[in-house]
């Protein structure tokens, strides 16, 4: 079973001024020579790690990696002015004429997944190839399974803490209350909801507890821009149209595709994965037995470091 490659450090790192009152933190890693790949990690509001360089080998890739708009390193932090999917799309695009790249590979997962798809589907001619992982297709049965009625039958004590601080005449629409307390002026309130909100959300992210994973969620300065950022965009449907990316899946004919998905997925049900394989001509599904949400469970870890490896023959 693969594992993560050896950990290796940025080459250069660019704060990219992309307007509108914000900079995107870009880095590069692996070859400048190499096969360019850009990780585009999820959320949104996530940001990226160190460890998302280590999917790739580094003799043969040029990795990208960027913190969205609002998290990680990028400024101003968790801001929901001017932010978008259509401001982050355009932001990739900006990112590749900056780092002066023709085409190059997408790394997307979850929320990742979402914009890498709808990224090809714009801009199929800049693409080499897409890996996919743990898809989120921003369909109305996906908001309510994670934050309505669904995932809360499979951890019933998780999700009684996570609704423990909205009264009961506001669970009718619970991504709408934690708005509301997230982008509220009280500072205590806006704290408190974060950690609710990213505990959920890591809690249910693997098949087995996993502490490290958890502990990420629910760091401070990640819980913040997660849940503040998710929920602007979840209450606004993502900004894309009902069905969008299903609808446009044949604009990805012709791209080499590899999608990974784990079939105990509680966050984004394997059902993504599935019918998104169904309409995207020529992609290959890998189902992972043994693996939920979270890329560091090691049977996802395992099908990423392959696919990536698969991968390199596509590039041209």
């Amino acid at each position: 079973m693969k594992v993560l490659l050896p950990a290796i450090k940025n080459y250069a790192q660019h704060m990219l001024d992309v307007g509108q009152g914000h900079q995107l933190y870009v880095e590069e890693s692996g070859s400048p020579q190499g096969i360019p790949v850009l990780f585009v990690h999820g959320g949104p509001g996530a940001g990226c790690t160190p460890d998302d360089r280590r999917y790739f080998d580094p003799e043969r890739y040029r990795i990208i990696l960027f913190d969205q708009r609002g998290c990680g390193r990028s400024m101003p932090y968790a801001s929901l002015q001017n932010n978008t999917t259509k401001h982050l799309l355009e932001d990739m695009e900006a990112i590749r004429e900056h780092l002066g790249i023709k085409r190059w590979m997408l790394f997307g997962g979850s929320w990742g997944s979402t914009l890498s798809l709808l990224y090809t589907q714009l801009y199929p001619e800049r693409v080499t190839g897409l890996m996919s992982r743990r898809i989120f297709l921003n369909r109305g049965s996906d908001y309510r399974w994670l934050y309505q009625e669904g995932a809360n039958q499979v951890f019933p004590d998780y999700w009684q803490e996570f609704i423990s601080l909205i009264p009961e005449e506001e669970r009718d629409n619970l991504i709408k209350a934690f708005y509301k307390r997230l982008s509220g002026e009280d500072e205590l309130a806006r704290m408190n909801a974060a950690k609710h909100w990213a505990q959920w959300e890591g809690q249910c992210a693997t098949l087995h507890p996993c502490k490290a994973v958890l502990d990420r969620f629910t760091n401070t300065h990640t819980a913040m821009s997660l849940s503040k950022i998710e929920t602007h965009y979840f209450i606004n449907n993502c900004f894309i149209e009902p069905n969008q990316i299903l609808r446009d899946a044949f604009k990805l004919e012709g791209i080499p595709g590899i999608i990974v998905h784990g079939r105990y997925d509680m966050v984004c049900p394997l059902d993504n994965a599935y019918v998104l394989h169904q309409a995207w001509p020529g992609s290959e599904l890998h189902v992972i037995r043994d693996a939920g949400h979270s890329a560091a469970e090691p049977g996802t870890t395992d099908a990423l470091v392959n696919a990536a490896e698969i991968m390199v023959r596509y590039h041209t």
